[in-house]
């Protein structure tokens, strides 16, 4: 099985991140996943200092239930299965056949810039 990779970037111009993916995805050996957002706003409003929490721990863990979860990171079971729904709309995790959830990634990279303008 291959290691996956994701990488997530911050880039306003969302139909350059598109071509960039297309051009990856057709490339003949793998290049990794990307995950675009418009803005640092968005990245943040969705990717929050919780959400990355649960991230972390999915990553350690292999798979796990939600309730382990919840658990593990000491929050209440309904908050944590509903950031659970928002980061496997994201695509950062994914449910398994028996009811966990599991990240499918090696390896999650950030990319972002923040540049002066004017």
């Amino acid at each position: 099985m291959e290691m996956r990779t994701l990488t997530i970037t911050v880039q306003p111009d969302w139909k350059a991140a598109l071509r960039a993916a297309g051009k990856a995805a057709q490339a003949e050996t793998y290049q990794g996943e990307t995950l675009n957002f418009e803005s640092p706003d968005v990245f943040l409003g969705r990717l929050t200092a919780l959400r990355w929490s649960l991230v972390r721990q999915i990553m350690s863990a292999g798979e796990v239930s939600i309730r382990e979860l919840a658990r593990r990171v000491g929050r209440d079971v309904r908050r944590v299965h509903d950031d659970v729904l928002v980061l496997a709309e994201l695509g950062l995790i994914e449910r398994t056949t028996s009811g966990g959830v599991r990240c499918p990634f090696a390896d999650i990279h950030v990319d972002m810039h923040l540049r002066k303008t004017g």
